[in-house]
């Protein structure tokens, strides 16, 4: 029966939608069909807040309302990916509301529901926040869901797109002159682009760094270069790395230098002859002697 009212209002909230659309031939929403069809969800009884739905001709905010709590409506009933789509709604219905703030949250709450999910959507919706906050000059926040996006690219392996969405990060830290922060940025995509077997990459940032003291990832680099796993390994154990993020803690852990991860061994040193016994001459010596004095 659950099932049933929330389909019910669905498809009235869809005609809503509809009438409030415009076009080549329709210069104006009808807001009197839309606030019908909203109040017609209300009465369904398919939401916490049925009353919610009976809006005012034109009220977009309450519309927005009416779209987030079917939202968690879906939510409780394990419809993720529906819960997730009329979020995205709501949020966009916010944004032409003029409350980008309650349209950021809104996008950030449904990236929270799908990101066990499916991350590549939550990375889209962790992004599109991002933007909206970008777009209000609310930096700090901003960065802040850059971050989360970045690290559940790095979780799944799309190193590509986590070297992008990292160096997104650096620039605002920079912008916003938050300069340790933005360093162990550089350090989280120095290891991102070594996973990517792309060592100009990794050296460029490096070179780039707004740090002074770059010791730790010159040493990671030049362990990288000499194929030096054991030199490599010291360096990600180091307490600037194993303290970072978990994710990009498990990628200094993970790091294997080209050809496999074994150190080359060194030349041995020859061998002395046992006591007693006199090292054998090489073969190719000749006695200058041997022919005799004359």
């Amino acid at each position: 029966m659950a099932a049933q009212k929330i389909n019910e209002g669905l498809e009235h909230l869809a005609k809503a939608e509809k009438y409030l659309k415009t076009g080549f031939l329709k210069w104006k929403p009808d807001y009197d069909s839309a606030a019908s069809e909203y109040g017609k969800a209300g009465r369904c009884d398919w939401s916490p807040v049925p009353a919610v739905c009976n809006l005012e001709a034109g009220c977009l905010f309450h519309a927005a309302k009416a779209y987030e709590q079917a939202g968690m409506m879906l939510k409780e009933m394990q419809k993720l990916p529906e819960a997730v789509q009329l979020i995205e709604k709501a949020s966009m219905m916010y944004l032409e509301n003029g409350t980008p703030d309650t349209a950021a949250m809104a996008l950030e709450r449904a990236g929270k529901l799908i990101e066990n999910v499916d991350p590549e959507k939550a990375v889209q919706l962790y992004q599109q926040t991002a933007n909206v906050f970008e777009n209000e000059e609310r930096l700090r926040q901003a960065v802040e869901l850059l971050g989360k996006a970045s690290r559940l690219l790095v979780r799944g392996r799309r190193f590509d797109e986590a070297a992008l969405s990292i160096q997104k990060e650096k620039n605002i830290y920079k912008e916003i002159e938050n300069y340790p922060t933005c360093y162990k940025k550089t350090i989280a995509q120095v290891l991102v682009h070594l996973h990517r077997n792309d060592y100009v990459a990794a050296e460029r940032c490096v070179r780039e760094s707004y740090s002074e003291d770059c010791t730790a990832l010159e040493q990671l680099l030049e362990g990288y270069d000499q194929q030096d796993q054991d030199q490599v390994a010291e360096v990600c154990n180091s307490p600037l790395f194993k303290y970072m993020d978990n994710d990009y803690a498990k990628l200094g852990l993970s790091l294997l230098v080209p050809g496999g991860g074994v150190k080359k061994k060194a030349a041995a040193p020859p061998q002395a002859a046992p006591e007693g016994h006199a090292a054998p001459a090489a073969e190719d010596e000749e006695d200058e002697y041997a022919g005799g004095l004359c």
